[in-house]
């Protein structure tokens, strides 16, 4: 069984037992989520059901393992025979969730 879930602008495909990284949510560690944006759902046994935009009494739930910030990237900006440069850091904030239960 899976499921295709949107959270944070972004959709993934989960299973039971999948552990994924995703926007930041307000949830602190070891707390149960749940998410009921489910775009598509296909169970064990029958057909893919697709939602017109979510599937009805469809949800997802979660276990927050833990919440952090990722690698830092470096955005450097330049205007070329102006002298004009700036070098800028950042490091996006994640969650990290493990999958529960698909229902």
């Amino acid at each position: 069984m899976y499921a295709i879930m949107e959270t944070g602008g972004k959709q993934y495909r989960v299973q039971v037992g999948d552990e994924i990284f995703v926007e930041k949510l307000a949830a602190a560690e070891n707390e149960k989520v749940e998410f009921d944006k489910i775009v598509a759902l296909k169970p064990e046994k029958g057909a893919l059901k697709v939602g017109k935009p979510y599937v009805a009494d469809a949800k997802v739930e979660a276990t927050v393992i833990k919440n952090g910030k990722s690698k830092k990237i470096t955005v450097f900006t330049y205007k070329p025979k102006k002298g004009c440069a700036r070098k800028m850091g950042h490091r996006q904030p994640y969650t990290k969730i493990k999958i529960d239960a698909i229902g």
